[in-house]
């Protein structure tokens, strides 16, 4: 049987080298290594592994804008999310961009393995100490917004202006700013970035 095949992709040698060491077993094949966005993409389409092990910062640069362009040339490709970064958010929005895990590089050695096995299976892969966090934002995000804030919210996530926002529902600009305001203190955020991501969980947009 053959083993799945992994791109590691981090910009540090050392941390490179620790996740191959892990996963050196019978079960998987690491095929290639990245150290920046644009060879990660290169590696995946050339060998299109069943995983991709993906830091999800490069020297300060969020790596789930590519993530769309790894779909595009490899769309089997199942995607762990690895990072420093311990808070739902930061899971919220791998997840949203397409993600099929999220992983603590602090988390136990094993963890990591599991987390591989749960992605190669076909599954997904969430750090356990962030499943507390994910579901209480769940719960706050369900039935916060008013059915007026809901269209807004709808609509910035269209990409309207807030004048173009007033003109489609026929009230004021400065209602407008009001709702928007409303909107990111009900939902805890405060990029728009984060208000197209709340969008997509309520299926505002696509």
């Amino acid at each position: 049987m053959r083993r799945p095949t992994i791109v590691i992709a981090d910009d540090h040698p050392v941390v490179r080298c620790g996740i191959r060491s892990l996963l050196a077993d019978d079960r998987y094949d690491v095929v290639g290594e990245a150290a920046d966005l644009e060879q990660t993409v290169a590696l995946v389409g050339r060998h299109r592994p069943a995983l991709l092990l993906l830091d999800l910062s490069f020297a300060g640069v969020s790596s789930l804008a590519v993530l769309p362009r790894v779909r595009t040339v490899s769309p089997g490709t199942r995607v762990l999310i690895l990072t420093m970064h311990n808070d739902a958010a930061s899971a919220r929005d791998a997840l949203a961009a397409g993600a099929h895990g999220f992983l603590r590089k602090e988390a136990a050695a094993g963890e990591l393995v599991t987390a591989a096995d749960a992605l190669a299976a076909g599954g997904r892969y969430l750090d356990p100490s962030l499943g507390a966090a994910l579901v209480a934002s769940e719960t706050r995000l369900d039935g916060a917004l008013s059915g007026r804030e809901r269209a807004v919210l709808a609509l910035i996530a269209d990409g309207l202006t807030n004048q173009q926002i007033a003109a489609e529902l026929h009230l004021s600009v400065r209602t407008i700013e009001a709702q928007r305001a409303s909107i990111k203190v009900k939902l805890g955020v405060s990029r728009r970035a984060e208000l197209i991501s709340c969008a997509r969980r309520l299926r505002l947009t696509a």
